[in-house]
This record gives C-alpha cells, structure tokens and sequence, in this order.
C-alpha cells in the first residue's frame, strides 16, 4: 500500500533574517567628576538624575587660600608695575645725560638692565596671578558635557579633592546611546556570509537600520546602525565584539540598561527547507526530494551553522523548484513510491521573508 506524505516546493526568494544578540546600553560620555583643588563642598547646584548642559556650574568648593592667593598675586603685579615705571623712568632721565656727555654710556646700560629685569619680574607676578584666578575658578565646578547627573556620594561640608576616592558625580551624556553586543564565532560565519559588502566594514556600512527592543519588550521608536567591530575575537568569551548607535535626544533610554538588539539581513536570493523535512546520516543533513512524481531520493544539504525559525537556510543541495517531503521523514527510505499530498506553500511559508533568528 502506497503511503500519503506532505510534500512541498522548496521555497525560493527574498528572505529577511532578524539577528537577535543581548545588549548593554552606554551613554555616548561617562564623565566623572572629580575636582582640580582641594575645598569643603560650600554649595550644590544640581540634584542627583538633573538634566544639566556643557559649562553649568554644579558645585562651588571654600578654600580661602586660593582668595588670599589671588589678592596676594594681584598685590605683586601692582608692585612689579610700579618697579617697572620706576625703571623706564630712571633709563628716559639717563639718556639726555648720555647724549650731552655728562654721565657715561654704562649708567644707560644699566638702568636698561633694571628696567629688563623688573619686566621680567611684572611677566612672573601675572603668571602667578593667572594661576591663582584658575586655581580660584577651579573651585566653581562646571559640567564639561550635556548629560544626566547620576549619584552624587558627598553632602555639602565634605572636604574633596583630585585624590578622593569617589568622584563628586558622574555625567552620563546620553544624546546617543551605544548598544554594545557580542556574536560568537559560529554565528559571525553566518551572520557575515548573509551581509552584503566585501570587507567587515563594508558589510557593515551597508547594513540595514538595525532596532532596539527594550527590557518591558517593546521596541524603541528610533533606528540605530552597528557602527563598529573589534575585528578580533575575544579567546576568553570565543566571540567578536560590536557597537551600535542610537539616537538618544529625548533621554528614553538610560546609560547601564539592557536590551536586544534586532539586526535585519536581507537575502535576495534564499532557498529553505523546513526542519522537520530534514533528517541526519553519518553526521550529515538529508532530505528526501520527490522524483517522477512519485519516487523519493535521499539528497545531501548542506545549511546554513544557525537555523532560522522553523527553517534551513540552505546552501547546496536544492534548488528552485525542487519538491520535498515535510512530514514523516523517518519512516522512508530512499527508492519508496509515495503519493505525494501537496500542502499550500502560502501558508507553509507564511512568514518566509521575514524570519527571526
């Protein structure tokens, strides 16, 4: 008695692939705040989760020395000022003198010394003032980028400085956010051979927007592109490293969050099978392909390392057009006559050009 099997054409076409790998959210700058002088913490400007911009003024630190300093080195500069209208003054009633031979040449000589040396001392009295209006402005600290505030650890009173411990804060820049993910070696075969382009960075920069699907698993209203690859392959994890873009202006997605990261490969000429029509021998893929309408032959595939869906990717063995068996695979054998039972392809590869991995 001849036997009923589904059989099915093997479908031929364009598919979309969605890789699907974990990712970390980081904002575009971490920036640690961490102040240039010493002082007690006087004034907070900013709470903890503010949203502030580049040059916003977050703390005020007291040290009254770096005040005294100030006045101290603007103290020096008149002084030196003075000396140095001193100098001039002596070398201009000197000259005349030289001129009418009254006093001789090296009286000139070296009042124009003083006068040199007393200028040198006015350019070293406004370097140090220069340097002591810095060390006074270190003490009002600015943001140096747009960004979020994130923890602050210190309370006004407490005494920082550029060796504490903890940083005063840190400003998370999240204008773009970067998606940092991982493929293993396995996958990186695949997922390279279905991109198009000739090098990694060309594969790359010819890549589809890719999306986000964030943790409550809805899908972040704005596209991203996979901007960049270590290119080496990390031998503690056996994976390859890569970064992704996404728009961030509206602050949706926060700096230490995770996700997925959904990447479309588009294939315009695929052949797949389904798993269920393909059977294992001697550590080879077979399936079996409908010949004279009603005899079987077990033919070798080789398929794609990672199963899309429910389906194969296949490489070699089939063909357009070709028919298999889809259902009940191991109980044929090669040679049996069947009577095939067409099944809709419409509905067999419903979601055929748009597969997820």
């Amino acid at each position: 008695m001849v036997m009923s099997y589904k059989v099915a054409p093997v479908y031929a076409g364009k598919t979309t692939i969605h890789y699907t790998f974990p990712a970390t959210i980081q904002g575009q700058q971490n920036v640690e705040i961490f102040p240039k002088v010493e002082g007690f913490i006087q004034k907070m400007y900013i709470d903890e989760g503010d949203r502030v911009h580049k040059g916003q003024i977050l703390f005020k630190l007291n040290n009254p020395q770096y005040e005294q300093a100030v006045r101290s080195a603007e103290a020096s500069v008149k002084i030196a000022k003075a000396d140095v209208l001193s100098a001039s003054m002596s070398v201009e009633q000197v000259k005349p003198l030289v001129e009418k031979n009254i006093v001789s040449k090296y009286e000139l000589e070296a009042n124009q010394y003083t006068l040199t040396s007393k200028q040198a001392s006015l350019a070293s009295a406004e370097a140090d003032l220069i340097n002591a209006k810095a060390n006074l402005g270190y003490t009002m600290i600015t943001s140096p980028t747009n960004g979020v505030v994130g923890a602050i650890p210190y309370k006004v009173g407490s005494l920082v400085s550029s060796t504490s411990p903890d940083a005063m804060t840190t400003i998370y820049n999240t204008t773009d956010v970067y998606a940092y993910f991982s493929i293993n070696e396995k996958q990186v075969l695949s997922f390279f051979r279905n991109a198009k382009g000739s090098t990694m960075q060309d594969k790359l920069s010819k890549m589809q927007p890719v999306s986000l699907i964030l943790a409550d698993g809805t899908t972040y209203p704005y596209k991203g592109r996979v901007t960049t690859s270590t290119g080496i392959v990390n031998t503690g994890t056996g994976s390859l490293d890569f970064r992704a873009t996404f728009p961030n202006a509206q602050g949706l997605i926060s700096s230490g969050s995770s996700a997925n990261i959904d990447i479309p490969i588009p294939i315009d000429s695929a052949i797949l099978a389904p798993q269920a029509a393909t059977f294992d021998l001697q550590g080879n893929k077979f399936v079996y392909k409908v010949i004279n309408r009603d005899s079987i032959v077990n033919t070798a595939v080789t398929v794609d390392e990672i199963s899309i869906g429910n389906f194969y990717l296949v490489r070699a063995g089939l063909k357009a057009g070709d028919i298999i068996v889809i259902d009940g695979v191991s109980s044929l054998k090669p040679g049996m006559h069947i009577k095939p039972v067409m099944v809709n392809t419409d509905s067999l590869y419903l979601n055929a050009q748009n597969v997820t991995q």
